[in-house]
């Protein structure tokens, strides 16, 4: 929770051109965002090159100044083996390794260090993107901030909403990096660091996933490699629980994951783990018996809410405003009544098991995709020759069921990685035609969206990588950097807890990449060296069972609850009016699309709600857009401008 800020001005001009009261002033308006939620308490630094400032709670809280050397951290991370006096030991070495310092560095973290010797600052977010860390560039000199609404609070620096950001919302529901939603300010991305030294700048990655795949006979045994990981898995909860165990607890959803951090939890504290769960009364979405199954399994002290459609609409202004760019997901929302539940029991720190499935191979969509490949795998004289004349010939007998189904098979698997992944995307399926505003649509690139992951997707062609070890580096950028860190840590926040994710820890990431991918996906079964490494832990029920997590139902109670559909459609009128979503859509999507699909339409609905949301909550962005999108069609939307 909380976060970091700071600039390193041009020209060694500490003070630049700020409001009244100079550097110190300027400094306290970008910090007063990181905590005004958690009410954190803060560190800060000025000097003649610049500032820094930390808000955070005692652990993950460091500031270090001396002899014309700025540190600041936001994080637990351990540098060579030990956490102790992390923010000057990083300062020495800096001193002596320059950016190669980074990669000392492990766990949590973002990082600056401003120079005043060479006039220079690095920036550098973790590994896994835990921790985010977004910049800007101008005349004036570079500015940072771990959240969008820290970073625009400084005076030199414009907040500009970049349009292509907000398609990027509606076909991602999130603004994938290193774009953020403002024009100009970009975000590093997992294991990235920024060198600025003489008004230029350099980004480059200081660690980057690399996977190992052995061949057959020189794979390491089961046993060894289920020895290893449990080892692993017990030395990451212990590095997550911070120095006050007692006052951590672990989210519960009843899946593997979080069940398998409850039951370590116990085993590395000698203590029942506390645990948190969340529940639905509506059908197909109430996971709460399994969660109830894995504390009695584990021995937990467990704790449980059902949500209601009421605790949805008195938590979506606050959410939406915690969120420092527009964000889609909605199962923030029962994250945030479980973190806020732990919160009143006592407990600060929250582990979570998210990761787990990037890593070990838990997606259902990894073995849908894997089904989907062996039909390219057959002759293409057999494909093309005898199977698609046959299933796509003009029809001219009674509909064939298994027919339907076969060529929708045929059209998916067709398609190439990763585009075939967007096979249920909502704006593709409407067609940003039909959903979006023409002049709205002058003002972006719509191909820029499925080219940010093709972009990423293609980076690992040409290492011979499996299909499966593909996906996953995938989703380690985009499902969580991009979405479920962050919805994670801001639900977090937002209820004054920290968050931690001990399959995060760097060493069970180096463990899972030279795991053999059928380790990961063998067939068509998920994870199964995870499942069969936890075998004597966990409840053979939760092994067996398919993933869930804490979806919300928000279709079916736009239909049951009246007062969270007039809200939710006042909205929707309310953005009407801003230029960005044809009303036309707005009417076809309240009346026949909601009535024909309460769940799948249902996720539209949310996303233009907590677009409109997220605009009346953040008024520098509302201000931007009053001009109209006609302005910004000039500007190249997503990239810096060191001189603007």
């Amino acid at each position: 929770m909380s976060g970091l800020c700071g600039w390193l001005a041009a020209g060694g001009a500490a003070g630049l051109a700020t409001a009244d009261g100079g550097a110190p002033t300027a400094l306290a308006s970008m910090a007063a965002p990181l905590s005004r939620f958690d009410s954190a308490p803060k560190a800060a630094s000025i000097s003649e090159v610049g500032g820094v400032a930390v808000a955070a709670i005692d652990g993950s809280r460091h500031v270090y100044q001396q002899d014309g050397l700025q540190v600041a951290i936001w994080g637990r991370p351990v540098l060579e083996g030990s956490a102790d006096d992390v923010a000057s030991r990083l300062g020495a070495l800096w001193l002596s390794r320059g950016v190669a310092a980074c990669a000392s560095l492990s766990g949590p973290f973002c990082l600056a260090i401003l120079d005043a010797f060479s006039g220079s600052a690095l920036l550098a977010v973790d590994r896994a993107g835990m921790h985010p860390l977004s910049y800007a560039g101008n005349a004036q000199g570079l500015f940072f901030a771990s959240s969008l609404d820290a970073l625009l609070a400084h005076p030199s620096v414009r907040g500009t909403l970049d349009p292509q950001a907000l398609y990027h919302y509606l076909y991602f529901h999130m603004v994938p990096g290193p774009a953020t939603a403002y024009l100009g300010q970009q975000r590093l991305l997992p294991g990235e660091y920024l060198h600025v030294r003489g008004g230029k700048q350099c980004k480059g990655s200081y660690w980057q996933l690399a996977f190992h795949e052995p061949a057959a006979r020189t794979r390491a045994t089961f046993a060894s490699n289920k020895q290893e990981f449990l080892r692993l898995l017990r030395l990451a909860v212990e590095n997550s629980l911070g120095s006050d165990s007692a006052s951590t607890g672990a989210f519960l959803s009843g899946g593997t994951d979080s069940s398998t951090l409850a039951a370590i939890m116990g085993q590395v504290t000698g203590r029942p783990a506390r645990t948190y769960s969340i529940g639905f009364d509506a059908p197909g979405y109430d996971e709460m018996a399994y969660a109830r199954l894995a504390a009695s399994h584990a021995g937990s002290i467990h704790h449980e809410r059902y949500v209601t459609p009421g605790d949805v609409l008195a938590a979506i202004p606050a959410m939406a405003a915690i969120f420092d760019q527009p964000f889609g997901n909605a199962s923030a929302i029962p994250a945030y009544y479980c973190a806020r539940m732990a919160r009143e029991d006592g407990i600060t720190r929250l582990l979570g098991g998210d990761g787990g499935d990037e890593l070990f191979g838990g997606n259902e969509r990894y073995a849908y995709q894997a089904l989907l490949s062996q039909y390219e795998r057959l002759p293409v004289m057999l494909r093309q020759a005898i199977i698609e004349p046959l299933l796509f010939r003009e029809r001219t007998t009674k509909p064939w069921r298994l027919g339907d189904k076969a060529r929708r098979y045929i059209e998916q698997a067709s398609l190439p990685l990763p585009a075939r992944l967007d096979g249920y995307n909502l704006l593709l399926r409407h067609g940003y035609r039909t959903v979006l505003e023409a002049g709205f649509i002058d003002t972006v690139d719509p191909g820029m969206a499925p080219g940010c992951m093709n972009g990423a997707y293609w980076e690992r062609q040409g290492q011979g990588l499996s299909q499966i070890n593909e996906l996953l580096a995938l989703d380690m950028r985009f499902t969580l950097a991009d979405n479920d860190l962050f919805k994670v840590r801001k639900a977090c926040e937002l209820a004054g807890v920290e968050a931690a994710f001990p399959f995060l820890h760097d060493a069970m990431v180096a463990f899972a990449s030279r795991l053999a991918p059928r380790d990961k996906l063998d067939g068509r079964r998920l994870r199964p060296f995870f499942k069969r490494a936890l075998a004597e832990i966990l409840p053979p029920a939760i092994v067996r069972k398919q993933k869930h997590g804490f979806g919300l139902p928000f279709g079916l109670w736009l239909h049951s609850h009246a007062p969270l559909r007039e809200f939710a459609f006042d909205n929707l009128t309310q953005l009407r009016g801003r230029g960005i979503v044809r009303p036309a859509f707005i009417d076809d999507l309240q009346g026949r699309l909601l009535a024909e699909h309460p769940a799948y339409h249902g996720t539209m609905v949310w996303l233009l709600l907590m677009l409109e949301q997220w605009l009346s909550q953040h008024p520098a962005a509302l201000g931007a857009l009053a001009g109209g999108f006609a302005a910004n069609a000039t500007e190249t939307p997503g990239v810096l401008d060191p001189t603007a």
